[in-house]
């Protein structure tokens, strides 16, 4: 099978921290919080964080968003930008982020 012929899973979880590098102040609140309405606005499921956002959805769409989000911070003038992606995908069951989180408090409520 040629690289093209392999599809991208249909639905994945991406936790991601983007960071703006060579701005003129060490705060980058205000480009993160235009991330956060060009998330809001993309559709997908999202939970913020202090170290970043965990995005859910079409694998396809999830990372057009990130690449969106580094488009608009270019034309915002900012000339480099990092972004570390932890990806998951899973294909027995659908579990979302949430489900993730509230089972490990499961586990923890019954010590």
């Amino acid at each position: 099978m040629s690289t093209p012929e392999i599809p991208t899973p249909a639905k994945c979880t991406a936790d991601f921290c983007l960071i703006p590098m060579g701005t003129s102040s060490p705060s980058v609140s205000a480009q993160i919080a235009d991330v956060q309405r060009l998330i809001e606005k993309s559709g997908l499921k999202y939970t913020m964080h202090s170290a970043g956002t965990t995005l859910e959805g079409p694998w396809d769409r999830v990372y057009q968003v990130i690449g969106q989000a580094h488009t608009m911070l270019h034309q915002q003038g900012i000339v480099r930008i990092q972004t570390d992606i932890r990806t998951g995908s899973r294909t027995d069951k659908a579990q979302t982020a949430e489900d993730k989180v509230n089972k490990v408090r499961q586990l923890l409520g019954n010590e």
